[in-house]
């Protein structure tokens, strides 16, 4: 226990998700005889769930802000639905089509932030009837049809990393991308030490530092080459490609710019923070909007890897989304959650559901377990908030990227230093 304090900064239960995630998968290594573990099955995992983590990307910043979007997986499938009839009718070049189907989502996450943010309609009641709106939309347009993409299309939900360089037995590019990341944490845990000392604060000893850098360098490279040694043409896909950049991308808008810590203020306390100066009507409609941009682009994916767009593609994918979010530690009342988490939470669901049907589980007995795994989630979190602790998951996910200093977020904190740049 010790070591871990030393290691992490705090206590093991911080980390329990991470431990819950590392745990299910070592459960699920032993049941299958090491089928989790494969190249081929990481490669289909992050191929058959990238489009939900994208969503829960978005809807992260929803839930800190203090609403909920139901709308959307039917505006995810109204947009593939479209995107596939221009360019098959219109015969738009596919990077056109992502682009109309990017500001789709972008207009429609507008009309929907409207009644949100300024005329005052609950989110839950503006993206339900969204939800019953744009799945007929998706149906009507389309006629109950399946529409093909094109071959080029299909690259950004179905596509790897090229082979290029020398034959090592492995994709080179994949290597290179853990490389840089292995580089990327040494330079960070050194930074971060080198700050610590400028500044005259506790400084770990050197060795927890080190061993840090080693366990998560293992973990690393150990994911590269998983990767890297799939079945001849795999290798990291290019949805994975898309989520890590925007998981890097949106990482750092919530936790370093004014505007992430405007989300995280008006879902802590809408009041105190319209008193401080911030505009809560634009966070709201900024929020909303983007989401329905990701869910967009979420769908694009979706349809490109199933070569098209079909009447029933969307369908419970909020429900995942919101199930993602919640399992890595956002707060039902919002201003608590972090990019970083809704990813670890997504995580464990995918292996969960994964893990279920390599054992041969059946749908039924899937949906039960991945409520009750949801429900424990939430339960234990609000149980140690009761008790005046704070949420450990809200911890965990501080030491992983989280924006402040307390999980359960005060308000005050989030302004310090961003009224000037509203004045």
């Amino acid at each position: 226990m010790n070591i871990i304090k030393q290691l992490f900064g705090g206590n093991s239960r911080q980390f329990g998700m991470i431990f819950a995630l590392v745990a299910l998968i070592a459960f699920f290594q032993i049941k299958t005889e090491g089928l989790i573990l494969t190249p081929d099955n990481v490669i289909n995992l992050m191929n058959g769930y990238s489009y939900i983590l994208i969503l829960a990307i978005g809807m992260v910043l929803v839930i800190i802000a203090g609403h909920i979007d139901l709308s959307v997986g039917s505006i995810a499938a109204f947009v593939g639905i479209v995107v596939a009839l221009v360019m098959r009718d219109w015969g738009l070049p596919w990077y056109l089509g992502i682009v109309v189907g990017l500001l789709l989502g972008a207009a429609i996450g507008a009309w929907q932030g409207f009644f949100v943010a300024y005329v005052g309609i609950p989110a839950f009641i503006v993206t339900l009837a969204g939800m019953l709106l744009f799945r007929g939309a998706n149906q009507l347009f389309g006629k109950s049809l399946t529409i093909p993409v094109p071959k080029e299309f299909q690259s950004i939900g179905a596509g790897y990393l090229p082979e290029i360089g020398p034959n090592t037995g492995y994709n080179n590019l994949t290597l290179l991308i853990g490389f840089i990341g292995v580089a990327a944490l040494v330079w960070g845990e050194l930074r971060s030490r080198k700050r610590a000392v400028a500044l005259g604060s506790d400084v770990k000893p050197f060795w927890v530092t080190v061993v840090k850098v080693v366990v998560f360098a293992a973990v690393i490279l150990y994911v590269t080459y998983l990767f890297a040694t799939g079945r001849p043409g795999t290798s990291f896909p290019i949805p994975g490609i898309i989520l890590g950049v925007l998981v890097l991308v949106y990482g750092f808008i919530s936790s370093r710019t004014t505007i992430g810590r405007h989300v995280y203020a008006v879902g802590g306390n809408r009041h105190a923070a319209a008193l401080s100066g911030v505009k809560s009507k634009r966070t709201d409609f900024l929020v909303m909007l983007n989401m329905s941009m990701l869910a967009g682009l979420a769908g694009m994916i979706f349809v490109a890897r199933a070569n098209a767009s079909g009447p029933s593609d969307g369908v419970g994918w909020e429900l995942d989304a919101i199930a993602a979010v919640f399992i890595g530690g956002a707060a039902v009342t919002g201003g608590v959650g972090t990019v970083m988490g809704s990813m670890i939470g997504g995580l464990v669901m995918a292996v969960l559901n994964n893990g279920l049907q390599l054992l041969g589980v059946g749908s039924d007995w899937t949906q039960i377990i991945k409520g009750l795994v949801l429900l424990a989630a939430v339960v234990f979190d609000v149980y140690n908030k009761s008790q005046g602790k704070a949420s450990f998951i809200g911890l965990m996910m501080k030491k992983l990227g989280g924006n402040n200093t307390n999980p359960d977020l005060e308000v005050a904190e989030p302004l310090k230093g961003t009224i000037k740049n509203d004045a």
